[in-house]
């Protein structure tokens, strides 16, 4: 059994709820459990007692009112899974300045429909190079640059108000060299030094070099860092200035569960764990996905719950799909890992099927995928801060009848501005010539042709662009899950070619999709001529149906269908009355056809007739045929 709605059985068969009272209640159903994970990593009963007493002072020190908080959340069940969910990912410097900036924009964030914020990191880092703020200095002091502590309570507090969930990130397996645990290793603290991975010689370093990959092999190649000051190799798996934490020791694990309750207690409704698949390191392996990762991430998610229930993990584990699914926990850990987690796939799949015109891949691919727990979702989302990169299954992709790397080739040709005839226009990114793996970055509207139709002043361009926006976010809308926008894109942002200007970011070109927030371009938009307008009102009336179709909360209802036609994704949120709703998408840049003896079988047929509750219009069969207009979008209902 999920571990929270046991926790919400017992709290309800308690007459008078007393927060401490349930604290020892929660403790007492999570501690077999806990204990188990705990041995499993760790071996000496003095560190499990400090544990144990940790948790008691960790709840103690959590304010009253999130307190309570936690306890209407558990009522409330799965909130996390809601429809009426929609959130967007942003830079806070980037949105608005700081966080007093971000405060005076919740009326736009009100108006378009979004209800859960992803602030990327707003805590201290070095100045110069810092992996845009996932180098931390420290896990909960902001950097002067966005405000203080102050203003972020405010600003939590606000949310609350206006029922906003804040996620926030937590960089789990590292912290930068200018972090106080680093500054004291350097000086040569034997303690602090075993907070890391530091070896005196290159012997163990070049024995897990073996096997392991390159995150970073343009930028920082290679997976350890010479520290002068001590005379000693750290292992720095992302950049050299990001030092791996060693979770062998049970310090470090105490200190950061410190650290995750801290941010916790901030007022975060979600935190996301970055890099996770990273934290335990074994010889002889690629230390990624490794089964002593898994286990303690279990371990943070049983003490959260007993300390602070309210708040639930997201995993960022941008693996397989079959290996994302571990991150939801498996066995006795089942459901009880992480809540939520990242739809990198389904993210992968969408551009392949852009690129192609295809979906075969993306129908394959998909149907493939165990079903997650049903405590557990997804965030969906197209693109995030980061890089696109071609997670897809070779397998797959060679019953196609396609070369896997020639396949990776073409969708990097076709993104990355390296054939004529693509109307794309992104960059390289971490490009590999020994492999020839690379990934692909750019924003969603330069990606789709929109730069180069403004540009070019091709009408038509224009009008497929704004329609494969549209699709792709009407996707991730009703596909089951949180859906995640970047901030841009639902005013069609193009491209940012600044930091090539910017010493600190010129190298790293994931910054080309991280715009500046455009405000002047959004005072602009009751011009309903321009792109950018049809765009953000296109986004605004698919997020007002999904808030108002309670099909589209996530209960595992989710069912691909076989369309007939390669160019078609057809998917069903089925429901036990007549509420569910058929999506159909058209990936091709020609009109389409779907055979209508297929919808009747799946009772979306009724005097040849359907609903579509996007256009609120009926949409008719053309000689027994339902026909799709390029990169169209449908909601039907049963009539």
């Amino acid at each position: 059994m999920n571990q929270a709605a046991l926790h919400d059985l017992l709290s309800s068969k308690v007459k008078k709820k007393n927060t401490e009272d349930l604290f020892e209640l929660r403790l007492a159903a999570n501690l077999s459990l806990i204990k188990d994970l705990f041995f499993s990593i760790y071996n000496k009963e003095k560190d499990f007692h400090a544990l144990l007493q940790k948790l008691t002072q960790l709840h103690k020190k959590r304010p009253a009112h999130l307190k309570e908080q936690d306890l209407a959340r558990l009522g409330q069940g799965n909130w996390y899974q809601s429809e009426k969910l929609v959130g967007m990912q942003l830079y806070v410097d980037h949105f608005n300045k700081d966080l007093k900036g971000l405060e005076k924009k919740l009326d736009y964030f009100e108006h378009l429909g979004i209800n859960f914020l992803h602030l990327m990191p707003i805590t201290t880092r070095p100045k110069d190079e810092n992996d845009g703020g996932y180098a931390v200095n420290s896990y909960t002091k902001i950097d002067p640059r966005y405000g203080t502590q102050k203003d972020l309570q405010r600003l939590t507090q606000k949310f609350r108000e206006r029922n906003i969930y804040l996620m926030l990130d937590f960089v789990v397996n590292h912290t930068s060299d200018e972090h106080e645990w680093a500054k004291k290793a350097k000086t040569g603290n034997k303690e602090y030094q075993g907070y890391y991975y530091t070896y005196k010689d290159r012997m163990v370093p070049d024995m897990f070099e073996k096997n392991l990959p390159e995150v970073f092999p343009t930028t920082s190649p290679g997976n350890y860092t010479y520290i002068p000051e001590i005379e000693k190799w750290v292992m720095t798996v992302f950049n050299s200035y990001q030092w791996d934490l060693n979770y062998t020791n049970p310090k470090v694990f105490m200190e950061m569960l410190a650290n995750l309750t801290a941010l916790s207690n901030i007022g975060v409704d979600v935190v996301r764990f970055d890099a996770l698949a990273f934290l335990w390191k074994k010889m002889g392996t690629d230390s990624q996905n490794l089964p002593e990762a898994h286990n303690i991430i279990s371990l943070f998610r049983m003490c959260l719950q007993v300390i602070a229930p309210g708040t639930i993990l997201l995993a960022e584990a941008i693996v397989a799909p079959r290996q994302i699914l571990k991150y939801f926990g498996e066995g006795p850990k089942k459901g009880n890992e992480c809540e939520v987690a990242y739809n990198a796939s389904l993210m992968a799949l969408l551009w392949n099927s852009i690129a192609t015109k295809k979906t075969a891949l993306l129908h394959k691919s998909i149907t493939a995928v165990p079903q997650k727990p049903d405590d557990c979702t997804w965030i969906n989302y197209i693109r995030c801060h980061d890089d696109i990169g071609l997670g897809l299954d070779n397998g797959y992709i060679q019953e196609l009848g396609w070369n896997p790397q020639g396949h990776r080739k073409f969708l990097l040709d076709y993104y990355c501005q390296r054939t004529d005839w693509s109307p794309a226009k992104g960059l390289l990114f971490m490009y590999n010539p020994k492999t020839g793996d690379g990934r692909i970055t750019g924003s969603a509207a330069s990606l789709l042709g929109l730069e180069q139709g403004i540009a070019t002043k091709n009408d038509k361009l224009i009008a497929a662009s704004v329609a494969k926006i549209t699709m792709l976010h009407g996707i991730i809308l009703s596909f089951g899950g949180i859906p995640l926008i970047y901030a841009g894109d639902e005013i069609g942002t193009l491209n940012d070619y600044s930091f090539l200007k910017d010493d600190a970011k010129k190298e790293d070109n994931r910054w080309v999709n991280r715009p500046q927030q455009n405000w002047r371009l959004i005072e602009s938009l009751e011009n309903r001529d321009i792109p950018q307008s049809k765009v953000y009102g296109a986004l605004k009336h698919l997020i007002v149906i999904r808030k108002n179709t309670p099909v589209f909360a996530d209960r595992n209802n989710l069912c691909l269908h076989y369309a007939g036609n390669e160019h078609i994704l057809l998917f069903e949120r089925t429901s036990f009355s007549k509420d569910g709703v058929l999506v159909l998408c058209n990936f091709d840049d020609n009109p389409q056809v779907v055979d209508g003896s297929l919808l009747s079988k799946l009772n979306y047929l009724k005097d040849q007739t359907y609903h579509d509750v996007i256009s609120g219009k009926s949409v008719t069969l053309n000689s027994g045929f339902l026909e799709l207009d390029p990169y169209q979008l449908l909601w039907l209902k049963q009539v």
